[in-house]
Formats: C-alpha cells, structure tokens, sequence
C-alpha cells in the first residue's frame, strides 16, 4: 500500500516510501545502495561505494557557505527483517505492505525498518532540494550497522573531510545521544590436567535468572549465572572434597547469563549438596529484588566418560570465576547516572583439555578499556592461562565543549520550548566507531520516535518525523 500523498513531511516521506519498496536486509543492502547511487547521478553529485557496501554521497555547499565546515549526515542501510507467525510477507525479499493507524506509520506483519531507513530518506531529502541553506555535505550511508557495525568498522576514514557528524539513528525525539561505550571481547583459556578421582558425581545448577543485555542493563545489579554458580561451587569446596569435571554458562558474551551449571565429583555428597543449599538460599535473599526466579539445585547425575580436573586445576578454575571482575566498572564524571565501564563473564565453557571464559568489556574511555583487560590478563596468567582480545571498537568520549551539541541544543530550545535530554549509552554505536576513524569529530545522534524497532511492532510517528525534519533544517541553516 501507498502512504496517502497528503502527509507531511512530504519530502522525507516520499524516499520513505520508495526506500520501504526495496528489500534491504542486513547483508544485502545492495539494490537499496543500487538506489542511492542512481538517485545522486541523476542530480550529478558525486557518489562513492567500497567494497563493504557503504556509500558517500557529497553536496556542495548553497551560496553563502562556502567557507562553512562540512557537515556529515549519517545513517545505515540495513533493516531487521522480522514478520509475525503466519505473515505471508517476506521482508527479506519483498517491499513492505505499509499503512497509516492516525499519527504512526507501520508495516503490517512486518518491521517497519524506519530504523534506519527515515535517517536515509531524511539525508536524500537535504540532496534532494536545491534551494535549502546548508554547509557542504557528507551524506555516509553505512552497511551492516544491525549485525555488528560491519560497514563502519570497514569504512576508510580519509573519504570523509568533515568533523561535525550528525548521526540520525536515534529512536527517542528530543534525546540527544552525545557519547557511547567502546567494546571488545576477552577470550580467557586457561589449561586443564584430568584425572581419575572416586566419588559420587553432582550436578550444580543455577538457574531462573534475569539476564539482559550487557551495556544498557548492566547497571541494574542483576546476578551473573557463571558468577553466581562460582559463589556455590566455593561453598562445596570448602565443605567437601571436589574436582570440577566442568562448567558451561551463558550463550553470548555481551548477554549476562541467566542459566549455568557444573558437574562435579565429590568423596562427600551429604556435605556438598548441604552446601550447595545453603549458598543458593543466601543468593536467592541477595538478589531477590532483581532475580527473584534465582534457583540454585544439586542432584546427582550420570558419571559420563571424562575424568574430572585436578585437585590444583579444579582451584584455578574457581580461582578464575571467583576473582574475574565483573559489572559496573566506574560511572561517568560527566552524565549522572552513565555507566562509564563495565565487565561482563558472558560464557564459560569446558572442552577437554581447557576452560574458556568469554567477558565483554565496555568503555567510553580506551584507556579504561586496556586497563580492565590487562587486569583480567596479569589474573588468567597467574593461573597458567592467556588471553586473546577479540572485536576491540573504540568508544565515543564525552565532549565538554562540542560546538555542534551547542548550535543543535539552540535550535531544539528554540522549536521545543525546552531543553533536549542530553544522554550516552552503554552500548556501541557507529558513532563510537567514526570518533576512531576522525580524530576530533564533534557528533550528536538524534531521531524520531520509533518506538518497538526490531519488532513486527515498530511503527514511526509521522507529527515526530516531521519535527526533527524541520529541527534538521534549522540546524544545517545555521551551520555556517
């Protein structure tokens, strides 16, 4: 279905709707970048594509901003492409069956994809008119931010000559998004010996937790499932002779766990399972306010064929779990109430000869970043073990004096009537990742209301696009 031809604003709304009738799923965003490509040659402005799939397009600056610093207008190509059971639709490879319910634009049966496809449409939009105000531009259209920020990650820096960089990928009108957390993953092996030792085989489990994503719910306190079944496996040593015969946890690192279990021999079980009891009742009363499924259970199980660890290995495995940091690692000097850093024992898994702990490592600062992983480095190797970083991204520092974030908090003062919510998140962004690549960029993220991205729920409210559409403008007329 066609968006009725009255609404507003018109402009953003009709390469919304154009760009919706292309599929474009992470992955496969050629035909929509196909698109842009074609859109720029036809107004004859320059446009560059790499081997990635990201596409710059540039603009001259309108008379009377020549000598202005450009400005970069950025946003991705790639949508999440979810449908509700039986939706016969397939926004993998089909348009989108778009309607209109009063002020919210939806597709039926599908994600909208306005994430991030109004900050295109947006951008085209600024191309497109050839009377509106405006600094030169840089309009960086990225591919494959939805499956771990590929494209960004793979751009070359030196295509872009601009420092200001508004990114138009937010989700909450009047949120202005002004710094987010670097990442990487800390890969911990540590060795193990086996061998025979006699006694009856256990299962400890740990189970019924919260979980949540390891940046924005970090800082709620929840229990960590690998921490939490350490805490319990420490109580059944101290009562009781054990080997560890192994321990798995968790899925993904940047997920906190939410399940976790070990088997175990013990030459006492009365005394294990006693202890093991007694642990999961004193966990259950800590964390009854933010996990309170928390269950810990003990039970025998079958023996299986792997002998368990030794005595010495068995406490370097609990040593590990035990003093790995974990959570929140130091909160923002400059945003009350930010997680600057965090640690996050994500995975925990045994093979044969080795146990491996996987953490994600979150900072707005790089500095703060090396020094957690050195921390856990010097700890692995005091054990015998090494460490291996994996995925390292930069994080997008807080700016104190950020002329851009000044300039937009005016213009938004001036349409609003109040002030912006000035915000950063614990979470990577492409910002983070385009602050790496240009040193001394000054970048602010904004956008409408999207609210239920990702979720054949998503819908975009027309009256909101059509503030930040007018915001937008404002803000480029003044950046001279």
């Amino acid at each position: 279905m066609s968006l009725p031809s009255n609404l507003e604003p018109r402009p953003v709304l009709s390469f919304f709707e154009q760009i919706c009738a292309i599929p474009h799923p992470s992955g496969h965003t050629a035909a929509l970048a196909d698109y842009c490509a074609a859109f720029a040659a036809a107004r004859g402005l320059p446009c560059r594509r790499d081997g990635a799939g990201n596409l710059l397009i540039t603009k001259p600056a309108a008379p009377g901003y020549e000598a202005a610093p450009p400005v970069i207008l950025q946003g991705h190509l790639d949508m999440v492409c979810q449908r509700q059971p039986g939706c016969p639709l397939d926004p993998e490879r089909e348009g989108l069956d778009l309607a209109v319910e009063g002020d919210w634009v939806y597709a039926r049966g599908t994600t909208l994809g306005a994430d991030d496809g109004v900050a295109v449409a947006m951008a085209l939009a600024v191309l497109d008119d050839p009377a509106l105000p405006h600094p030169a531009l840089e309009v960086l259209l990225t591919a494959d931010e939805e499956v771990g920020m590929l494209g960004a990650m793979a751009l070359d820096g030196s295509w872009l000559a601009g420092r200001q960089l508004i990114n138009l990928d937010s989700e909450v009108e009047g949120e202005f998004t002004v710094s987010c957390a670097g990442g990487c993953t800390a890969v911990c092996r540590l060795p193990l010996t086996r061998s025979p030792f006699p006694g009856e085989v256990l299962e400890v489990s740990v189970s019924g937790l919260a979980g949540g994503h390891s940046g924005t719910e970090i800082h709620r306190g929840r229990a960590n499932a690998c921490r939490a079944l350490a805490r319990v496996l420490s109580a059944v040593n101290a009562a009781a002779p054990m080997r560890l015969i192994s321990l798995e946890g968790g899925r993904r690192d940047n997920a906190i766990p939410a399940a976790a279990s070990a088997r175990l021999v013990t030459g006492d079980a009365a005394a294990a399972l006693a202890a093991a009891e007694e642990r999961g009742a004193e966990l259950a009363e800590e964390f009854r306010a933010t996990d309170p499924g928390l269950t810990v259970s003990a039970a025998p199980c079958f023996p299986g064929e792997v002998n368990p660890m030794t005595r010495a290995d068995s406490e370097k495995a609990l040593t590990l779990l035990t003093c790995l940091p974990g959570g929140v690692q130091a909160m923002s000097a400059h945003i009350p109430g930010l997680v600057e850093a965090s640690l996050n024992l994500g995975v925990v898994e045994t093979g044969p000869d080795a146990l491996t702990a996987r953490l994600c490592l979150r900072s707005a600062v790089d500095s703060r970043k090396t020094a957690m992983a050195e921390e856990i480095a010097a700890l692995t190797r005091a054990l015998g073990g090494g460490v291996e970083i994996q995925g390292d991204y930069p994080g997008w520092a807080y700016r104190e004096h950020s002329p851009l974030r000044a300039r937009m908090e005016e213009v938004y003062r001036e349409q609003y009537g109040e002030k912006p919510v000035i915000q950063a998140i614990h979470a990577g962004l492409e910002c983070g990742i385009l602050a790496g690549k240009l040193p001394g960029l000054d970048c602010v993220s904004v956008g409408p209301n999207l609210p239920d991205i990702h979720t054949p729920r998503e819908r975009m409210s027309l009256s909101s696009v059509g503030r930040v559409w007018r915001f937008l403008l404002e803000v480029l007329r003044r950046s001279r």
